[in-house]
C-alpha cells in the first residue's frame, strides 16, 4: 500500500481497498506490519466491478467511482476484483519490544535463538557480527554494511529483518541502529562495544519517517530533530532536493501533533483580518 493510503487508514478515513488478483492474497484476520503500524484485514470478498458504489470508492480513498474503476482497469483488467476491508490495529509491537531491556531468562532465550540462526546459516555465524557492526556504524547504508560483512545486500537485509523481529535492531530511514534490547544481549555476552562512547542523541523529538532522500536533505541542513524543523519555512523545506509531497505531508502532521509549526515564510503576506461586524 502507498504511504498516503496507510496514513488514511491510520486516520480512519479509509477502510476499504480494491485489488485485481487471480486469487485472494490475504485473508480476514491477517495483520500486516506497515510504516504506520499494524493494519488488519477484516474481510476479503470477490465482487463484480458493476456492483461497486460511489460510497465504497470514497471509503477506498478514490476521488470518484470512475477513478476507482479506471484504476482497477489499468493493470490486469481480466482478473477478478476483490474488496478488502481494513482497519488500523495499533502500533507495531516491535517498537515497544526493542525498548524493553530483557531479564536473564529472556536473554537466555534470545541467545539460544541467535545460536540456532548461526548453526542454520550455510554462510556461517552472522548474528553477533551483524549486531556489533550496526552498533559500530548506526545510520549507515545497508549496502555499505553488507560490503563490510562480505555479503550481498538482499541477504544482509533479510538477516537484519530477523533481528528486528526480536526487537534487537531498529530500521532508520538510512540504515539501522542497535536497540536497548540488542545492546543488553551484547553486554551480557561480554562483546566489546565501541571504545569511544557514542555521542548523546540530540535532545528533542526524532524526525518522522519521511524517506531516505528527505532525511539526508534535512540532515545536510543540520536538522535532525522535529523541533529544529521550526527554524525553516515550509517553502524552504519544500525546496530541498529530495523532499517531496510525502515527506512534507508527514512533517506537517508531526509538527501539528507536537503543537509546532514551520517558520513563517518571509515572502508570504500576512492574512487580512476579518472585517468588523456591523449591526
Amino acid at each position: 500500500m502507498r504511504p498516503a493510503e496507510l496514513a488514511a487508514i491510520q486516520a480512519g478515513d479509509v477502510d476499504l481497498a480494491f485489488r485485481r488478483w487471480e486469487r485472494p492474497r490475504v485473508r480476514a484476520g491477517t495483520r500486516m506490519r506497515t510504516a504506520v503500524g499494524l493494519v488488519e484485514v477484516t474481510s476479503v470478498d470477490r465482487v463484480p466491478v458493476s456492483s461497486l458504489t460511489a460510497a465504497e470508492a470514497r471509503r477506498a480513498g478514490a476521488a470518484s467511482l470512475a477513478a476507482l474503476r479506471q484504476g482497477l482497469d489499468r493493470l490486469h483488467p481480466e482478473r477478478p476484483v476483490y474488496r478488502i476491508g481494513l482497519r488500523y490495529a495499533g502500533a507495531d509491537p516491535r517498537h515497544e519490544l526493542r525498548e524493553a531491556v530483557p531479564d536473564a531468562a529472556e536473554i537466555d532465550a534470545i541467545v539460544t535463538w541467535l545460536d540456532r540462526l548461526d548453526r542454520a546459516s550455510p554462510a556461517g555465524p552472522w548474528t553477533r557480527a551483524t549486531l556489533l557492526l550496526i552498533d559500530e556504524l548506526p545510520a549507515t547504508r545497508a549496502p555499505d554494511l553488507a560490503q563490510r560483512m562480505g555479503r550481498d545486500t538482499p541477504s544482509f537485509k533479510q538477516n537484519v529483518r530477523k533481528l528486528k523481529e526480536r526487537g534487537l535492531t531498529e530500521s532508520l530511514d538510512i540504515g539501522y541502529r542497535l536497540s536497548p534490547r540488542g545492546g543488553a544481549v551484547l553486554d551480557h555476552e561480554g562483546h566489546p562495544r565501541p571504545a569511544q562512547p557514542q555521542s548523546a542523541p540530540e535532545p528533542g523529538t526524532p524526525l518522522p519517517h519521511i524517506g531516505a532522500a528527505a532525511t539526508r536533505a534535512l540532515t545536510a541542513q543540520g536538522v535532525v530533530r522535529l523541533e529544529q524543523v521550526t527554524s525553516l519555512s515550509e517553502g524552504e523545506v519544500q525546496a530541498l532536493h529530495g523532499v517531496g509531497p510525502y515527506a512534507l505531508r508527514h512533517l506537517r502532521a508531526a509538527l501539528d501533533a507536537a503543537g509546532l509549526t514551520f517558520r513563517a515564510d518571509p515572502g508570504a503576506s500576512p492574512q487580512a483580518s476579518d472585517p468588523p461586524e456591523t449591526s
